[in-house]
């Protein structure tokens, strides 16, 4: 098998790791194009496999079967691994054996016949409607108490979290082109380098535009860049301090809350206020209907509502 300029033995396993990895690495790159932490899954996945068959002395590829990665999982089982990650784990060791099939690596697609277990499905916390204009209160308090470039700053973070429900890394990546004032949009680079572009809300477009006329030049510097939030030294702003500023929103109402619960709140609100799951789809970025069927989730005030306007008997 012919890679990168070089012939490998494709059924020998000793000194072709690296380049096994290599090639599994640039296939996810190029040909799936795959966000950078979802290669680093993929990739620390296959590591660890290919360790483990090392312990278990298998020597070539031809020697492979599918006990063996069933070994590999029952080992991250007994270490304590999440039902999740295991499930997450099956996906990614599927995906590659597929591949290595594919290329010549081995005989045959020994993962196919692996089932990926149904992950529990623990709905994350949801602000309701007073608490969460209890959170955008207290920020606003604080911005009117003492209004620092940090504090305009982490009200516009809060407020654009909670009115676009963006991921906190598509916050991160926002550039000054990404905003249309005259449309009231973000546009936001999501998973898998896929662009759209969601709405904002009054509040959300006043706390951003405040913050870019009067915090942003005060915590500019030549590292600054394009990026619309800035940290305190003045680069692009970090998913940590994102995190950190949520925590601190969060206090007023007693909750430990993070940007994926605004997330989820922001979905969860817009259901109950009338949208449909596709216009929440969209708005979330979610590929497959099915990932928003199961990150939101139908209030009983919504079901109750729906069941007076609708039930003839109600």
């Amino acid at each position: 098998m012919a890679y990168c300029g070089k012939v490998v033995n494709p059924s020998s396993l000793q000194g072709v790791s690296s380049e096994l990895i290599a090639a599994y690495e640039e296939h996810l790159v190029l040909v799936r194009n795959l966000a950078e932490n979802s290669i680093k899954g993929y990739v620390s996945d296959l590591e660890s496999f290919l360790k483990h068959i090392k312990k278990l002395h298998i020597d070539e590829f031809s020697q492979l079967e599918l006990t063996h990665i069933r070994s590999w999982l029952a080992e991250l089982q007994g270490a304590g691994v999440a039902r999740s990650t295991m499930a997450r784990r099956i996906v990614s060791i599927r995906a590659f054996t597929y591949w290595a099939a594919s290329q010549g690596w081995i005989k045959s697609d020994l993962g196919a016949e692996l089932a990926i277990p149904k992950a529990h499905r623990t709905l994350p916390e949801v602000l309701d409607l007073a608490d969460t204009e209890t959170v955008l209160a207290s920020v606003q308090l604080r911005v009117d108490e003492e209004p620092t470039p940090l504090a305009i700053r982490d009200r516009a973070m809060i407020e654009v979290l909670y009115a676009t429900g963006v991921r906190v890394s598509e916050l991160c990546g926002l550039d000054i082109r990404s905003i249309d004032e005259s449309r009231n949009t973000l546009q936001v680079m999501g998973k898998g380098s896929k662009e759209r572009v969601v709405p904002m809300g009054i509040p959300a477009v006043q706390a951003l535009r405040s913050y870019l006329e009067v915090a942003r030049p005060a915590l500019a510097s030549e590292k600054s860049g394009s990026a619309v939030f800035l940290g305190s030294r003045g680069s692009r702003i970090d998913q940590r301090t994102v995190r950190e500023v949520v925590y601190q929103a969060m206090g007023a109402v007693g909750s430990k809350m993070g940007p994926h619960g605004l997330r989820h709140t922001a979905a969860t609100h817009l259901l109950e206020g009338g949208a449909d799951l596709r216009t929440v789809q969209e708005i979330l970025g979610h590929s497959s209907l099915a990932t928003t069927q199961i990150y939101t989730h139908v209030s009983p005030e919504r079901l109750q509502k729906a069941f007076d306007n609708a039930h003839p008997r109600a």
